[in-house]
């Protein structure tokens, strides 16, 4: 019984350090805004989570981000029903972005896991692996 007990921990503890892992991988993570007049508009990470898709049938006026110190790192003008808006030039931490969609507000918020110099130094390493292969 006792061996049972300490192979089932073991696999569980296992488990719980493989998804610690995948959950690191990611540079961002987004919490939808989830009231019925949010759900007018598309918002998601793209598949590699480093870019925000915005779609809506109503015109998408401006996005901007507020951080943990209060301040803007991302303000764009679209005047478009579709958007994407990449992530990887934010800071490390919570976002919290406003979409204007007239007359509405919708707030949501984005993680970003990594940093934006550690992004920066894996792209920069893929690009010289890639160009020394050739």
């Amino acid at each position: 019984m006792k061996k049972t007990l300490v192979v089932l921990i073991i696999a569980s503890s296992g488990l719980l350090c493989n998804r610690a892992k995948a959950q690191k991988k990611d540079f961002a993570l987004i919490e939808k805004n989830v009231n019925i007049t949010a759900s007018d508009l598309f918002h998601d990470l793209n598949k590699t989570k480093d870019t925000l898709v915005l779609n809506g049938d109503k015109r998408i006026r401006n996005v901007y981000s507020i951080n943990t110190n209060y301040k803007r790192e991302t303000q764009e003008l679209i005047d478009a029903n579709s958007a994407k808006v990449p992530l990887t030039h934010l800071s490390k931490g919570k976002h919290i972005f406003v979409v204007e969609q007239v007359p509405l507000k919708i707030v949501f918020v984005v993680r970003v896991l990594q940093d934006r110099k550690e992004f920066s130094k894996v792209e920069v390493e893929k690009i010289t692996a890639s160009n020394n292969k050739k």
